[in-house]
């Protein structure tokens, strides 16, 4: 049996299909006419632009998020960083293919060197993806195509966006890669569409057989090659109690989530944006109980102004409404950062300058945030949540600075909701330890257990030496958990979890025996979530 990481649940067996990508190796050529390079460049973009406004189109027909993708990718385009790398070395002679190369191989280096921020280090392939179509076109290589006429187990080394939303989902009856995270916009996809998925084999990979069947398990790894006998029997049974239970989880989406003792829960969805709002409403999200703001400002070749952020609040909640939408304000720091920030590099970044401490450093950037969201807020139900609280002093200056901007849009005669609920994030020790006190201070907590885990067992979460320590079930954490629950109804405000074992369905009995209000997940994640807690 071989392994590799579990990206997306299902059970498939069916005939391998290698998508094999063709050699668009580029050897370094620094003897070029700038001026030739650089119009071959610029017709290899603007053809490179069209392709993905075709790309986005197609999209479109089947997932909004995945259809954001290529508008990311048209960004990366006109990215300054971009074209300032490859314009630099045009101008030192370079090939337009090595420019391309050379410029992506250093962004994508920028991105994986984010640790602990997964998704930002997946924006890697998205890096890739669009140098390897520029460097297709400049070299007149056309694209990888799958022509089959049944269902295959779709292998590659690695599947970047623009190839997966290209493939005939109808013919794709799973996916195996090399490479690969649980978090790249593919693995996203498959998701989406309930596509098997087992990414990151690694030296499994190379052991798969040239052809002939194979059966794979999304939700545990697992890939047997040529499956026979009692093997080929147990996958059949796996597949036909997966697809049994997907039709079973259908009649939880629109449930509401009310324990046997009577508690209700809200079950909410983590997104990281306006094109996640549909995911949202398909699954039965109760609302939305983290709204990531940094990516408006990661997908931003500038700071964003306060009305482009005011627009994308503003559709958000009203596309929402009347459901509740928790909006964290800007989680940001060197591990996870925008060019335009100059944050520099730090030896401990999880410990470092980050989230609120960049925001009450740099008030003019809160403050522009703050503004977008008030003014957002009359076209929804909004709660504004503060991320690495650590202090009293923290929330007391936030509460502050909120109170002049509400005397300041009074004054303007700009609309605003006196009703917004304020939270923070308890995702340290000294939050959770110190939860009697800021209960008193805001309206709700939410707990995010990634870092809280994290903090509390002194575990890097990317570090694979200390991964066994990295338990969000361990009863340090769990104890800090349930201080926080009690502080808060004592309090008489509501706690939620954010991070990502609020979806364990293991520890659903444990959150509902301390009093947990909210979940909030991702929005495929919704119904098990709900189906969890109804048994309970």
């Amino acid at each position: 049996m071989l392994k590799g990481i579990a990206a997306s649940t299902g059970v498939a067996i069916a005939e391998l299909f290698y998508l094999r990508e063709p050699d668009l190796t580029v050897a370094p050529d620094m003897e070029c006419d700038p001026v030739a390079e650089r119009a071959r460049y610029n017709a290899a973009a603007a053809q490179a632009l069209s392709q993905l406004d075709a790309l986005y189109d197609q999209a479109c027909q089947t997932d909004e998020q995945t259809a954001q993708v290529f508008d990311i990718h048209r960004m990366m385009l006109d990215d300054p960083d971009f074209y300032e790398g490859v314009s630099g070395a045009l101008d030192q002679g370079a090939s337009a293919e090595w420019a391309v190369q050379q410029t992506a191989d250093g962004l994508a280096a920028m991105f994986e060197a984010m640790e602990g921020d997964e998704y930002m280090q997946a924006r890697a392939a998205d890096v890739r993806d669009v140098a390897g179509r520029l460097i297709r076109i400049l070299k007149g290589v056309q694209e990888t195509t799958m022509e089959v006429d049944h269902p295959v187990i779709v292998a590659a080394a690695d599947l970047l966006p623009s190839q997966t939303v290209q493939l005939d989902k109808a013919k794709v009856a799973g996916f195996l890669t090399k490479y690969g995270s649980s978090t790249s916009h593919s693995v996203i996809l498959a998701r989406t569409l309930g596509i098997p998925c087992v990414v990151g084999m690694g030296e499994d990979f190379d052991r798969l057989p040239p052809s002939g069947t194979a059966a794979m398990d999304g939700s545990t790894g697992e890939v047997v090659p040529h499956p026979a006998g009692a093997v080929l029997a147990d996958f059949q049974a796996r597949r036909e109690a997966y697809l049994a239970d997907q039709a079973a989880l259908k009649e939880y989406r629109d449930r509401e989530a009310v324990t046997s003792a009577g508690h209700k829960v809200l079950v909410c969805a983590n997104i990281g944006g306006l094109e996640d709002v549909d995911a949202v409403t398909a699954y039965g999200g109760d609302g939305v109980g983290l709204l990531r703001s940094e990516f408006i400002y990661l997908n931003s070749p500038d700071l964003p102004t306060e009305e482009e952020q005011f627009q994308i609040y503003k559709q958000v909640l009203e596309r929402l409404a009347p459901r509740p939408v928790v909006v964290r304000t800007l989680d940001l720091g060197s591990d996870k950062q925008a060019p335009y920030f100059g944050i520099g590099n730090e030896e401990n970044p999880a410990m470092g300058y980050r989230a609120i401490r960049i925001c009450l450093k740099e008030p003019h950037i809160f403050r522009t945030q703050l503004r977008a969201l008030l003014r957002a807020s009359v076209y929804g139900r909004l709660n504004i949540m503060f991320p690495m609280i650590t202090q009293l002093e923290q929330v007391r200056q936030i509460k502050q600075m909120i109170a002049q901007l509400q005397r300041e849009l009074t004054a303007e005669k700009v609309p605003f909701r006196s009703d917004i609920q304020y939270g923070i994030m308890v995702e340290t020790p000294a939050a959770a330890v110190m939860s009697d006190v800021l209960a008193e201070e805001v309206d709700f907590f939410s707990i995010g257990t990634n870092d809280l885990t994290q903090y509390t067992m002194a575990a890097d979460r990317m570090n694979a030496q200390v991964s066994d320590l990295f338990d969000p079930a361990d009863p340090a954490v769990l104890r800090l958990i349930e201080l926080t629950a009690k502080n808060a109804h004592a309090a008489g405000i509501w706690v939620g979890i954010c991070g990502e074992s609020a979806a364990n369905t293991a520890l659903t009995d444990f959150y509902m025996s301390v009093g947990i209000d909210e979940l909030s997940v991702s929005p495929a994640s919704v119904p098990a979530v709900k189906r969890a807690i109804i048994k309970c």
